[in-house]
């Protein structure tokens, strides 16, 4: 009886189980909508049973629990997020920041955990904000905000909303970070100059926050933000240059600390422990040596990870660490394999929301690949060649579902950088921050040689990152892509003997070859980019791409040309843009063109004769030009027209052999009317872009009589200033039989203009999920 307890314990809590309780959480936030609460019981209930007292079908208990878990956990996060009725409300409110404070060029950005208690606002006690603290325009250095610090209680007004974002292809999912991170509200303060510090910091996160400032102040100034980073895991002060090599050189899973950093300093603690237990060898009779060593490492690995801030992978070794430690202590042996099983079985329980974060794939697969393709290696230089030619095949085609990008230079930077980070940089960083803690300015020599270390190798890293080869990006792939790839590396890591291998390759085309849905000869594709309050829409041909704005910009703040438009570009497998053309100089249409062409090659661009924006020539009534059969014909401003600026907007007519599309800028009423004066016929579309974003002071009543519209698009951004857009202009294009579309609920919008029809998608509800806005 005894063994048959023994042997059926590890199937209760091994891979199996793992992987179902996985696919039970996967299941639950694959759903475009929560589960009602009585399945949730019933699905957590069922689950727990079967999972205790099943036989034949006990992995149905996990997938069951995995579910109702992982609902339970979501409920609890979207009911906490900010009720609609308070987003216009100023409220005081009172708690401590979390985390380190970001502070940029114009604002300071901070997580703010108000206090749980009855002196707040009750829709807010004890959640957690996402905050900005924003200087005046024309501030010439950083105002009041600079005394902000990790672990100080406040007392501010703020002005929030429930978590909402921009929804585009290739975008940041900003609405699912905040349910992931539990973010109840985002917002920045109002009255900045009334908030008041009621207590000084305190945690390990102020510690984190001062033991920074020690590193930059000691080590020299080109090193000391990695250093930091490599130490701390504080990563703020790397800019976006730092990033972008860092990715094209695939080395941002090593500048944060991560498992492997752990680990050293879990064998460190090991070692030390092991060493005192022999100098007292009578302390063995209460406890051995070997429990002792474990314990040491278990208790090295805690501290580190709260160093680094609870960081998943640190969470993962930490849990792997308490595993084995604990098969010690009992005296059981435990493979590798099951210890992971076991902590991706601790983290789903604890945090079952992880799984919407890119690190927990990357984490467990990373080392799951490593289990099972690496036998014991007697040469450890052949192990590690073998185990970066595993990390690489294997974690590729997360890598490019995640990142839409692969690097092609990162397995020849890992060759380096791996063991000099791992082994000399970060030990050095270490034992600086360990002397630190112990005596002010003892740290200062280990971390200015991790700096001297660091500088030795960077300039290799950055000739690979700046090699035209070494980031790929990828266009959107289709959801049956992941699996097929991943089928596709697991046949090609079989052994050897296994035959077929080149046809596994095929099974990759999809992931790294997919169907860009570009038109055919004579039709067009209109892609309304979801930039907020502004406009940036992508016109595509057979084989030629016109962008027609790009979004808002703010000086020293959000860029939606970087943010959105060059993501989408990327997503939608566009590398070259043959025209640009911006309507006006104003900033939500203009702002973000610098941003694109600094990064998409573009050719000729094209603006209103006297707008501010640089351009090669101006656009005028009567230009136009064909490609791919679609015809481009502007049709306004006429010449010697006065730059007026939203009445001086380039009007855009895109004639196919199934319909038209007309793109409006920001015309009035009386270019409105004077275009239907002029060429009534030029008017008539299938497809129209409200002009003006919906204003008050557009869509003339004769201007929509006259264009025929069967669908109207409109961008906007959520709870803009300016009521856009509004009601009566909706009704109005309504009443005349058009469809009408917003990006603030729709998100990003496809339309198709070929031989089956006009066809659209909407990016927010063709992937619907349970954290959307728009619920």
């Amino acid at each position: 009886m005894g063994n048959a307890v023994v042997r059926s314990a590890p199937s209760r809590l091994g891979i199996a189980t793992a992987a179902a309780t996985l696919a039970g959480v996967g299941a639950c936030l694959c759903l475009p909508a929560l589960a009602p609460w009585p399945v949730i019981v019933v699905c957590l209930l069922l689950g727990v049973g079967i999972w205790a007292r099943g036989r034949r079908a006990y992995l149905l208990g996990p997938v069951l629990f995995g579910f109702g878990w992982a609902s339970l956990h979501a409920s609890w996060g979207l009911s906490a997020q900010l009720p609609v009725a308070m987003e216009q409300a100023e409220l005081s409110v009172e708690g401590r920041i979390v985390g380190l404070p970001e502070m940029e060029v114009r604002r300071t950005r901070f997580r703010f955990r108000v206090d749980d208690s009855p002196t707040q606002p009750q829709a807010l006690r004890g959640r957690l904000l996402q905050l900005s603290w924003y200087d005046d325009f024309g501030a010439t250095e950083p105002g009041p905000r600079k005394h902000l610090q990790a672990g100080a209680r406040w007392r501010m007004t703020v002005k929030l909303r429930a978590p909402r974002g921009l929804i585009n292809p290739g975008g940041f999912d900003s609405e699912r970070h905040a349910l992931a991170q539990r973010i109840s509200a985002t917002g920045y303060l109002r009255q900045p100059q009334t908030a008041r510090r009621l207590a000084g910091p305190v945690g390990i996160d102020a510690w984190r926050e001062a033991m920074s400032a020690r590193i930059q102040a000691s080590a020299p100034a080109s090193s000391s933000r990695y250093v930091r980073a490599l130490a701390l895991g504080d990563t703020r002060a790397l800019d976006d240059r730092d990033w972008e090599i860092l990715r094209a050189s695939g080395l941002t899973h090593l500048i944060a600390i991560s498992g492997f950093h752990v680990g050293l300093v879990s064998g460190f603690f090991a070692l030390l422990g092991a060493g005192i237990w022999r100098l007292f060898p009578h302390w063995s009779r209460r406890m051995p040596r070997p429990q002792v060593a474990g314990l040491a490492a278990l208790l090295g690995a805690c501290g580190y990870a709260a160093v680094a801030g609870f960081a998943l992978p640190t969470v993962r070794t930490v849990l792997m660490i308490a595993v084995v430690v604990a098969a010690r202590l009992w005296r059981r042996p435990v493979r590798v394999a099951d210890a992971l099983a076991l902590a991706m079985t601790a983290v789903l329980l604890f945090d079952p929301l992880s799984v919407l974060v890119a690190g927990f794939w990357l984490s467990f697969a990373g080392v799951a690949w490593l289990v099972w393709c690496l036998p014991q290696q007697t040469s450890v230089w052949k192990g590690f060649l073998s185990a970066q030619g595993v990390a690489t095949l294997g974690l590729l085609p997360l890598t490019v579902i995640l990142f839409d990008q692969a690097s092609l230079a990162g397995p020849f930077a890992n060759l380096l950088a791996i063991p000099w980070w791992s082994l000399v940089v970060v030990p050095l960083s270490l034992i600086g921050t360990a002397l630190e803690a112990l005596r002010p300015g003892w740290g200062d020599w280990a971390w200015q040689a991790a700096a001297w270390c660091f500088d030795l190798a960077w300039p290799v890293f950055v000739w690979l990152a700046e090699s035209r080869f070494a980031l790929w990006w990828l266009p959107e792939s289709r959801w049956f892509a992941l699996p097929l790839a991943m089928l596709g590396a697991f046949w090609l890591l079989l052994p050897r003997g296994v035959p077929g291998k080149a046809l596994a390759a095929l099974l990759w085309l999809p992931l790294l070859w997919p169907d860009r849905e570009l038109p055919a000869q004579g039709e067009a594709e209109l892609v309304m980019v979801d930039v907020g309050q502004g406009l940036a829409v992508l016109v595509r041909t057979a084989s030629h791409a016109l962008l027609y704005d790009a979004g808002p910009a703010v000086r020293d703040g959000f860029d939606a040309g970087e943010r959105a438009v060059v993501p989408a570009l990327r997503a939608l497998g566009v590398p070259r843009l043959d025209r640009v053309v911006v309507s006006h100089g104003d900033q939500d249409h203009a702002g973000g063109v610098e941003a694109v062409l600094s990064v998409v090659p573009a050719g000729e661009v094209l603006a209103p004769a006297g707008s501010p924006t640089p351009a090669d020539a101006a656009c005028q009534s009567g230009q136009s030009w064909q490609w791919d059969g679609v015809r481009f014909r502007f049709l306004h401003p006429t010449a010697h027209f006065p730059y007026l600026r939203n009445e001086a907007s380039c009007v855009l007519r895109v004639e196919t052999r199934h319909g038209t599309v007309l793109l409006t800028g920001d015309i009035g009423e009386v270019v409105e009317r004077e275009l239907v004066r002029r060429d009534p016929a030029a008017g008539r579309a299938q497809v129209v872009l409200a002009p003006h974003h919906g204003s008050a002071g557009s869509s003339d009543p004769a201007f929509v009589a006259a264009s025929g519209a069967r669908l109207v698009l409109f961008s906007s951004g959520y709870g803009n200033r300016f009521g856009h857009p509004r009601s009566e202009v909706i009704e109005r294009w309504r009443d005349a039989g058009a469809e009408v579309l917003v990006t603030e609920s729709s998100g990003a919008v496809r339309v198709w203009l070929g031989a089956d029809g006009l066809q659209l998608r909407e990016r927010r509800h063709d992937r619907r999920r349970l954290w959307r806005a728009t619920r």
